[in-house]
């Protein structure tokens, strides 16, 4: 009998927990290494759960912060491409995504707390992750360490401290998140995926935006 390859073995497994009713878009499977679902972000995706599942993105100059409320157990992830959204509404994005508003720094994190908030989560409780904001290409303008100096600002305003963070350097990342547990598991790749980051990021950029190393679990 052959052994099902990577990609079969993803789609194999136990029924998938019900997700919250606001991400019907997100792609989730079952992921045999892990033993559990995962939910894969695009950017500009967030993600929340209250179940045993991990998040799964890959982050260049992009942001994502893994939120958790620590009693309860549940929590998600964002993936945002930029700070603020200054357009007055008026940003062009590609088409056929999703939402728009999420792309932003400011959105995304809100987003994400209030929906944790909504399911019981008192502030109090609450613990911040941060990874992302590489400098992945050689450019003046560097969108990452601008993702990375909005997150720090907007906990610090908000009044929540980060538990642990990963931010900027000159590569991309893979990131895994657990919200039931708090583990966050991250591959810096080599320099060799960042062309491919950056392009894969620009997809889903506005029109008008300027824009395999060891696994290993930090926090």
């Amino acid at each position: 009998m052959s052994v099902p390859d990577s990609t079969l073995r993803m789609e194999l497994g136990p029924p998938l927990p019900p997700a919250l009713p606001q991400f019907p878009h997100i792609r989730r499977t079952w992921d045999a290494d892990l033993g559990m679902p995962v939910a894969k972000l695009l950017p500009g995706d967030y993600y929340v759960t209250r179940h045993n599942e991990a998040i799964f993105t890959v982050l260049g100059s992009c942001v994502s912060a893994c939120v958790r409320e620590r009693k309860l157990g549940i929590g998600g992830m964002n993936h945002f491409m930029l700070p603020l959204d200054r357009s007055g509404g008026t940003s062009a994005w590609a088409e056929n995504l999703v939402s728009s508003a999420t792309r932003y720094g400011n959105v995304a994190m809100e987003r994400l707390i209030n929906d944790i908030m909504t399911l019981g989560g008192q502030r109090a409780n609450l613990e911040f992750k941060v990874i992302g904001g590489g400098k992945v290409l050689d450019m003046s303008l560097d969108v990452g360490g601008r993702n990375a100096q909005f997150v720090r600002e907007y906990l610090k305003t908000e009044g929540f401290l980060i538990s642990a963070e990963d931010l900027g350097d000159s590569f991309a990342r893979k990131v895994y998140y657990s919200p039931a547990t708090g583990k966050v598991r991250v591959k810096r790749l080599t320099s060799t995926f960042n062309r491919a980051v950056f392009e894969r990021e620009r997809e889903f950029a506005p029109s008008n935006a300027q824009v395999e190393s060891g696994s290993v679990e930090l926090f």
